[in-house]
């Protein structure tokens, strides 16, 4: 790994260690400090710390922070009288070395969740794809996430894809690169496609980046029922509150960063 990788990984740790579950290790372990000079207060830390991560292993306790993300955004409806242009898909993750795939990098879950809607899209409007995404700072691969996503839809769900956009860290480069690309093609009004967490925060920056957005959220998890599961802990639970949280976070960055600029 060369040195900009990592220092491009190192950079990420405070990202990392103010989302949970890691920052509510840290407060574990603080209470545990605090224990010698106030054992009150260190056991308030502490079981603070176990509850709050018992409450977000849950989907019930994830959802208190999905449902009002979720709430900012809302299904397409009348998908042929949008007006739009062209269809977006922004990348997620992916899942490295792939053997099926001859070890190739393919989208994770997440990412293939969003393809199959912008795949159901493209074959009710017929209109062009692009797919964005990069892969990062600390990742020298020239496979990018769009390269995986492009893949993905021409040779899974018969998908074609004329724009890859693979040069994109974050979710405002997302915007930013994708409005190039389509500027030259006269391209201003797009159906934007992402999971409906991450709607809000995406639809704002390509808003910013001059373009005029119809949002096509996909994979809502706020609308199912709860059962008695959901107020059990679980992989999925803290795996939502992780994403929750991380959006929340970075809608209020978005807003004090271009706030702060005077945009």
């Amino acid at each position: 790994m060369s040195m900009t990788a990592v220092l491009a990984t190192l950079a990420d740790l405070p990202r990392e260690l103010i989302l949970p579950p890691s920052s509510l290790f840290v407060l574990m372990l603080l209470g545990l400090l605090l224990r010698r000079r106030s054992p009150m207060a260190g056991r308030v830390v502490f079981y603070g710390a176990v509850a709050a991560l018992f409450v977000l292993s849950t989907t019930a306790g994830a959802r208190l922070f999905v449902a009002p993300l979720e709430r900012l955004t809302a299904p397409l409806q009348a998908v042929h009288k949008t007006g739009a242009q062209a269809i977006v898909v922004l990348a997620a993750g992916r899942l490295r070395d792939a053997a099926e795939y001859g070890g190739r990098d393919i989208p994770d879950y997440i990412a293939l969740g969003r393809l199959r809607y912008a795949a159901r899209l493209q074959r009710e409007t017929r209109l062009p794809v692009l797919v964005s995404g990069g892969n990062g700072a600390a990742d020298d691969n020239a496979w990018s996430k769009a390269d995986a996503m492009a893949a993905a839809l021409r040779e899974d769900f018969g998908v074609p894809v004329k724009w890859i956009e693979g040069q994109s860290r974050n979710t405002a480069e997302n915007a930013s690169f994708s409005a190039q690309v389509l500027r030259p093609e006269a391209v201003t009004r797009i159906l934007l496609v992402t999971d409906a967490m991450h709607m809000p925060r995406a639809r704002n920056a390509f808003q910013r980046a001059g373009l005029v957005v119809v949002a096509a959220p996909t994979l809502f998890f706020s609308h199912p029922p709860l059962g008695f599961s959901a107020f059990l802990p679980s992989a999925e639970g803290l795996r939502q509150s992780w994403y929750a949280i991380y959006e929340l976070i970075g809608i209020a960055w978005y807003r004090w960063r271009y706030h702060a600029v005077g945009d």
